[in-house]
């Protein structure tokens, strides 16, 4: 399984820069009727209810020019899925796989429509494992106040489930999405570091202004101690990058920049994703405010280091298919 993975890595790290989805529930809103925002499973709920417009929402981005694609599973737990949806543990399990599969079908579809190979290695379907947060479906994830309610070793169990599921299903790696702590970020880097011993991912932070972490831990040193993490296994190759996701865009520049002021000579692979700069309401289970178009940021952003970009809530097909044709036109030779 080794080779096969490093082989894989071969073929997709030659494109020097990655473009990523958007905002995978934010898009699934226009596909369904039903609202999304504000349900205690989020977009979760479709991969039961709908799995179609599931499909849609994937194809939506890959048609749009998404080098990588998250599965529907970033607020996606088997406890969630017994609470909400009546459905047994056994069952549950089967539904996260179900959404890994829904990926893999629209990715099928697309190469299929664009007379690609059906194995193709691009586009590349990421577990999208949300933080602890997300399933108490509380707001917390934009807080981390539960760092100091629950242990390192506990977070690693809660999230091996999820984790275990999506890689037996056959994703190409795991996306270790708006996580809020320090802790939580350096429990789920260790789970996959030390037991899912050839599982490339990234770590990407929540944060909260141009510094701090959603928490109030800095980002820049809750950033290297999981590049640190990596270093110690002699695992860089393993890491696609480590960055933030759904924050407001004009945070990105500074906390990018201080990670490599703190990395020195290092050089950390850089991954980001952006909202529009809106803010979410959670008590009223909406996005409120007016926001900014990601691609102008995008230039930035490459130009300080990062290699895998995109869009988080509320950045659609038509902003990744403006960030692709910026990328293109860049012409960066492998």
């Amino acid at each position: 399984m080794e080779e096969n993975h490093n082989q894989n890595h071969t073929k997709w790290s030659t494109k020097r820069i990655l473009v990523k989805c958007g905002g995978f529930s934010s898009q699934l809103a226009r596909n369904v009727t039903e609202k999304v925002d504000g349900d205690p499973l989020w977009g979760s709920r479709f991969d039961a209810t709908n799995p179609e417009a599931v499909i849609q929402t994937h194809l939506d981005f890959l048609q749009n020019g998404a080098d990588i694609i998250l599965t529907n599973t970033y607020q996606s737990s088997v406890e969630g899925f017994v609470k909400y949806l009546g459905v047994s543990r056994t069952e549950g399990v089967e539904l996260i796989k179900k959404s890994v599969h829904l990926a893999q079908e629209a990715k099928r579809q697309h190469l299929k429509a664009i007379g690609s190979e059906t194995d193709s290695t691009l586009p590349l379907i990421l577990g999208s494992i949300g933080p602890y947060g997300a399933c108490l479906h509380d707001g917390s994830e934009y807080s981390g106040n539960y760092a100091d309610k629950i242990t390192k070793e506990q977070l690693k169990e809660w999230h091996r489930t999820r984790i275990e599921i999506c890689l037996a299903a056959g994703v190409d790696g795991l996306a270790l999405e708006t996580l809020p702590c320090q802790l939580e970020a350096e429990a789920v880097a260790e789970l996959v570091l030390d037991t899912y011993k050839d599982v490339r991912f990234w770590v990407s932070f929540q944060c909260k202004d141009e510094t701090r972490l959603a928490s109030g831990e800095s980002f820049a040193e809750a950033a290297l101690s999981v590049w640190r993490l990596v270093q110690n296994r002699k695992a860089e190759n393993r890491l696609l990058g480590i960055g933030m996701n759904c924050v407001n865009p004009s945070y990105v520049s500074p906390l990018l920049t201080s990670l490599t002021k703190a990395a020195g000579s290092d050089h950390i692979p850089m991954v980001v994703y952006s909202n529009r700069g809106e803010i979410y309401d959670a008590d009223r289970g909406e996005w409120t405010g007016t926001g900014e178009q990601v691609v102008k940021f995008v230039p930035e952003w490459i130009r300080i280091g990062a290699r895998i970009v995109g869009g988080c809530c509320r950045v659609y097909p038509s902003d990744v298919l403006e960030i692709r044709k910026y990328v293109d036109g860049l012409n960066i030779e492998p």
